[in-house]
């Protein structure tokens, strides 16, 4: 009877090892400091990823649209390729979106991907800039359009009376109303949709700078260098 143990006694070790447990999770800062990771901000957002893949994918539709109109339609005329750079963003946002977050010292990979994805953010919305002021001129540009139909072109010109007058040539056109009224449609649909982007972008950038430079796990260390006390600030 001297070398038995009560219940009473047994339970009360019990909840000062799991206090101690406890107590040494929260020094060393293992699941606290993991459930603070995966907190709601850590991860990329989905939104905006997915909205850089619809307008890229719109931009570049409506830019082939415009080429099966005439094949004399310059690059700048139709930004496909501004479409194209935006899917590509678009992908680099679903993989940090797919990435678990960790200290970006212990993650080399992880940073090159959002420093990437920063610079082309940042490219995407120069970009767009450009693709607007392109689109803004020709829009200006067909809205001051004389055309006439000369066989299987249509030729432009934007003062008809006078003879020195600079002339427009597009090819594989046998209806000059789409020069006149669909392509000026075409052109303001990838300003409003150039814009957009510019704007989603500009989030875009603007959330990796914040989550490298606000968002941050600050601390003093305690016991070993291996183990620290992690606080979000």
């Amino acid at each position: 009877m001297g070398s038995g143990t009560s219940p009473m006694g047994s339970a009360g070790g019990g909840n000062a090892t799991a206090g101690k447990e406890k107590k040494g999770q929260a020094e060393t800062g293992g699941p606290v400091l993991e459930e603070a990771q995966k907190c709601c901000g850590c991860r990329f957002p989905l939104l905006v990823a997915l909205l850089q893949l619809l307008l890229g994918i719109a931009v570049a539709a409506v830019a082939f649209l415009m080429v099966a109109i005439s094949s004399s339609l310059l690059a700048r005329e139709t930004p496909h390729w501004a479409g194209i750079i935006m899917i590509v963003v678009s992908l680099l946002g679903f993989i940090l979106f797919c990435i678990t977050r960790v200290p970006d010292e212990r993650a080399s990979a992880q940073f090159i991907v959002k420093l990437l994805y920063f610079f082309l953010c940042t490219m995407g919305l120069v970009i767009s800039a450009v693709v607007i002021a392109f689109q803004c001129y020709h829009y200006a540009l067909t809205n001051s359009y004389s055309c006439k139909e000369m066989g299987e072109y249509c030729l432009c010109t934007l003062d008809p009376e006078d003879p020195i007058a600079r002339t427009f040539t597009y090819s594989s056109v046998t209806d000059c109303s789409a020069i006149v009224s669909t392509l000026p449609m075409y052109y303001l649909l990838q300003m409003v949709l150039n814009l957009a982007q510019a704007i989603v972008c500009l989030v875009g950038a603007f959330l990796m700078w914040k989550h490298r430079y606000q968002v941050f796990f600050a601390g003093l260390q305690t016991g070993s260098p291996s183990t620290h006390n992690w606080q979000k600030v």
